[in-house]
């Protein structure tokens, strides 16, 4: 049961430190607590923890414009993110999870502004069937967190810029460009604003969790741990990831996501396989090229390796059927 509910705002506008810092607090979070991290990043692409960094982003771009690339450990896909966006993480013990609650929180906290928010798909918050606010999950032992953006006036030539979705991904949503099918809270509420957003999210969480809110004391933030965390964030070796040329490749779009799958095949078995997922099983599709090396490359066979790694039974009939 819930007992402490804490509030720890991050004044850095670093990527690398902010992530770093959300893992710390997941560290630090307690049994019978629940962390509410909010935070801001100028000029950044996020990406998700499987996802290939140069099908997601025009990297040269970014990084010749000041901006930052960075990659989280939940799964999920790429966003971008500048100081009109405000970030929220909640944090918990997993044995405490209440993802309605949680969702609950941001919604409410819309309500003051007169935006009624909808939750749909895998992972949105939308108005009208346009996305203000994407939704990932990490789950670690007996912790785990829900983090997530909301647009509240980012900059949508910059977004447009940098972010490059997949073809598929657009189809799906039946919309032309990434730009098309997101939209800012200010467009819905011109009174919105960062601090005044805060605030509410603040009471928010008060009232969903019954619980006066306290601020997180900076001295259970492991600084060590801290700095080790921010040079693997920064590293290039975590950023982009080694991409390898194989024999074949395929990509699919379903329900649980999106996914490029490349591999090389030698004497009738899988010899080597990538896997690039924006599907927020992230565990699961980190998994996978491993468990598929030396599997025959046959339907039943591939399934059998790759279903008792994920929760969502689709996964391994729809990877397996990209493959043969």
């Amino acid at each position: 049961m819930i007992a402490h509910c804490y509030l720890y705002e991050s004044g850095q506008v670093d990527p690398h430190v902010n992530l770093a810092l959300e893992e710390c607090l997941l560290e630090a979070v307690r049994p019978g607590q629940v962390i509410l991290y909010l935070w801001q990043n100028d000029r950044t692409v996020v990406i998700g923890r499987n996802q290939n960094a140069y099908d997601e982003c025009d990297v040269a771009a970014l990084e010749a414009d000041g901006g930052k690339l960075a990659r989280r450990l939940s799964g999920g896909g790429a966003v971008y993110h500048d100081l009109g966006n405000l970030n929220f993480t909640f944090i918990l013990p997993s044995d405490e999870w209440d993802l309605d609650a949680q969702t609950d929180v941001l919604v409410r906290a819309l309500k003051p502004f007169g935006i009624v928010a909808e939750r749909t798909g895998r992972n949105d918050l939308t108005i009208g069937g346009r996305k203000f606010s994407g939704h990932a999950y990490y789950h670690h032992g007996d912790k785990s967190y829900h983090h997530g953006t909301l647009m509240v006036c980012v900059d949508p030539e910059q977004l447009a810029r940098y972010l490059t979705a997949s073809p598929l991904k657009l189809g799906a949503k039946g919309v032309s460009s990434v730009r098309s099918r997101v939209m800012n809270l200010i467009d819905a509420a011109p009174d919105i604003e960062i601090d005044n957003l805060k605030e509410e999210l603040i009471g928010a969480f008060t009232s969903v969790f019954g619980l006066l809110v306290e601020p997180f004391p900076e001295d259970r933030i492991d600084r060590a741990a801290l700095a080790e965390k921010i040079a693997r964030h920064r590293s290039r070796e975590w950023l982009l990831r080694e991409e390898r040329t194989l024999d074949h490749t395929r990509q699919g779009r379903f329900d649980w996501g999106t996914v490029r799958i490349d591999w090389s095949i030698a004497d009738g078995a899988i010899s080597a396989v990538s896997l690039f997922s924006d599907s927020l099983e992230a565990d699961a599709v980190a998994a996978i090229p491993d468990a598929l090396v030396g599997c025959p490359a046959e339907r039943a066979a591939l399934e059998e390796r790759i279903g008792p790694l994920c929760t969502n039974p689709d996964m391994a009939r729809d990877i397996a059927a990209l493959i043969v």
